[in-house]
């Protein structure tokens, strides 16, 4: 019984050993000399401005959430037209097809029409 789970350890040790050795040969490989221009703070070329953890304003994380929204959603749109052939082929499927890309289009243009009257994309 023990044997069928032979070839997962075996699995899980070839992978660790794939994942750790490039780590330990660089740690074991590479000089070992920090100074300080190593060990300061990296942000183009130059000190930084300020603190790294200011607020952003609540507008930003709209605008980010909204294109994701709307970026996904367009991504269902794929589907869709890789099967258009297949949809235009059968007469009984097309008009139904093309009633469904409708409404789904109609219900994103309705969301982006709302966040556009909502003043979610306006940006000060």
């Amino acid at each position: 019984m023990l044997e069928n789970y032979f070839p997962v350890l075996v699995f899980v040790v070839v992978g660790m050993a794939f994942g750790c050795m490039p780590i330990l040969l660089g740690w074991l490989v590479s000089p070992h000399r920090p100074d300080s221009e190593k060990l300061s703070p990296f942000e183009c070329g130059f000190e930084p401005f300020e603190d790294a953890r200011t607020k952003f304003d609540v507008r930003y994380y709209l605008i980010a959430i909204l294109f994701i929204l709307f970026d996904l959603e367009i991504a269902f749109l794929f589907p869709w037209a890789t099967i258009f052939k297949e949809i235009t082929a059968t007469p009984e499927v097309k008009l139904f097809g093309f009633a469904e890309m409708l409404v789904f289009i109609g219900v994103l243009v309705i969301g982006y029409v709302y966040a556009w009257v909502k003043g979610a994309l306006d940006w000060e």
